[in-house]
């Protein structure tokens, strides 16, 4: 608004305040102020899966108004959509806040089995197959992301050394590696 039109130096400088995009997106934006048509609102942001999947999943009270509005023009438009956004955001909230109570884990399954679309009723049925897991998960503070994380850092390691050298300097490499 200052009257700045080069986009290198304008993504520079937003890129310092935290903004994570390119030059390219910023140059489509300046356009419209190179031409002299300034616009009077915020342009609406480019919608696409991701974006909208990342609108649903975050907590409502975070989106900005923008996104807000376009997730309910979105939701308007496509019941479905609002369906799955409001089954998506409960069981979200379950998973983030661990909730421990069975109940609360069965009345979205059996809310999604009476209603939801084909997509969630899918989810609906491996968790219901793998309940206990899903349970467990919710109401237990423990996690195998430790162990996780040395299987995928050890199979790196096995990775980079195919083909190279014997069992006995992977084992080396394995156990000397932080």
């Amino acid at each position: 608004m200052e009257g700045c039109t080069n986009a290198a130096a304008l993504t520079r400088e937003i890129q310092q305040l935290g903004y994570r995009g390119d030059v390219n997106t910023v140059r489509r934006h300046l356009r419209p102020y190179r031409t002299g048509t300034i616009p009077t609102d915020a342009p609406l942001p480019h919608v696409t899966v991701r974006r909208v999947t990342d609108w649903i999943m975050r907590r409502p009270e975070q989106l900005t108004d923008i996104e807000r509005k376009c997730l309910d023009e979105l939701c308007e438009r496509s019941p479905a959509l609002a369906t799955t956004t409001q089954y998506a955001r409960r069981l979200a909230s379950m998973v983030r806040e661990r909730r421990s109570e069975h109940l609360a884990l069965d009345v979205w399954l059996a809310d999604v089995r009476l209603d939801g679309q084909r997509e969630l009723r899918t989810l609906a049925a491996g968790i219901r197959r793998d309940r206990a897991a899903v349970l467990a998960a919710l109401t237990t503070t423990h996690t195998s992301g430790a162990v996780e994380g040395n299987v995928t850092r050890i199979k790196l390691l096995k990775r980079q050394m195919y083909g190279r050298a014997n069992f006995d300097l992977l084992r080396r490499r394995i156990l000397l590696s932080p």
